[in-house]
């Protein structure tokens, strides 16, 4: 159930990307031109004139962003012409032209920058979840992302994830169940246990929310150890996180769900890098989740080029 939760909702945010890409336009650009405009091009650029420049990779990667672009273009200018050269997922050679955007030449160079940040951004990260996707192949391990998101761009960002071949994690705290160290400290206080913790969340959906929604909320919980996965195992949440354990340990943890429950899925997370991650998804655990292709990959070298 958890994967097919997660490709229902990814379809979900999908629909919603244009919309939130839309209404954030409207702030990039009210940052770069302020309550005026592009004085540069006002005073040396024609009115009327027109020209067509193309985006362009610098360095080779994966592609993300080109419908967001278009999205921005629009709200840039109503006028403007903007022609993807390549898909969103595609990998482009140093050198490669992605999109072309035209109009009148006051309009290009007053989207220019707002357009390559957001080309830039989403397509480093997924350049660096295809590098970790890579890592992993030949295994059944999957590469998730976390909430460590810019703020305001946790859907662009998500989106890019998935274009790197990545796979999403939670929204965000309202559409799903994660039991993390904090709530097991707190629910420990009162003498209760990772596994009643795992009880008391089932029973909460039950109670709370209709079979439709309850039947879709994912239950994960995260432990540091082996020692209470048994038991926890025993409760059938969907998923477990051990966080920031080594392979040895983490292969043990698979041994106990294969014997205990086989259908818990086992995530990996903590030290998941790219020298790290294939000797991590070869214990047997079902997928990794890491923030560093959110919170810390290079950005991608894009440009705004004039075409002769």
């Amino acid at each position: 159930m958890p994967h097919q939760v997660r490709e229902y909702r990814q379809t979900q945010w999908d629909e919603q990307l244009a919309a939130h890409v839309a209404t954030r336009a409207v702030e990039w650009f009210a940052e770069d031109l302020g309550h005026e405009c592009d004085w540069t091009s006002v005073g040396l650029i024609g009115r009327r004139q027109r020209s067509e420049l193309a985006v362009v990779a610098r360095r080779a990667g994966v592609i993300a962003g080109l419908s967001a672009a278009g999205v921005v273009a629009s709200v840039a200018d109503s006028g403007l012409g903007w022609q993807p050269l390549a898909a969103d997922g595609d990998v482009v050679a140093p050198g490669a032209r992605v999109a072309l955007i035209s109009g009148t030449t006051r309009s290009v160079l007053a989207a220019e920058r707002v357009l390559l940040n957001l080309i830039g951004r989403l397509s480093g990260v997924a350049t660096a979840t295809r590098r970790l996707v890579d890592a992993v192949a030949g295994t059944a391990c999957r590469v998730y992302d976390t909430r460590k998101t810019v703020p305001g761009w946790r859907l662009l960002d998500k989106y890019a994830v998935r274009m790197g071949g990545g796979w999403n994690h939670r929204m965000g705290l309202y559409d799903a169940i994660l039991i993390k160290d904090n709530h097991l400290a707190a629910l420990a206080a009162e003498g209760v246990g990772p596994a009643e913790a795992v009880r008391r969340a089932r029973a909460f959906l039950a109670e709370t929310f209709p079979p439709s929604r309850s039947d879709v909320m994912v239950v994960e919980i995260e432990l540091d150890s082996a020692a209470a996965l048994a038991a926890v195992l025993r409760e059938a949440p969907d998923v477990v996180l051990l966080d920031n354990m080594q392979p040895p340990h983490l292969a043990e943890c698979v041994a106990i769900r294969n014997d205990v429950r086989p259908d818990v899925i086992l995530e990996a997370s903590g030290g998941i890098r790219l020298e790290t991650v294939a000797e991590i998804a070869r214990t047997g655990v079902d997928r990794v989740s890491t923030g560093w292709p959110t919170h810390d990959a290079p950005w991608l070298d894009v440009a705004l080029d004039w075409q002769t």
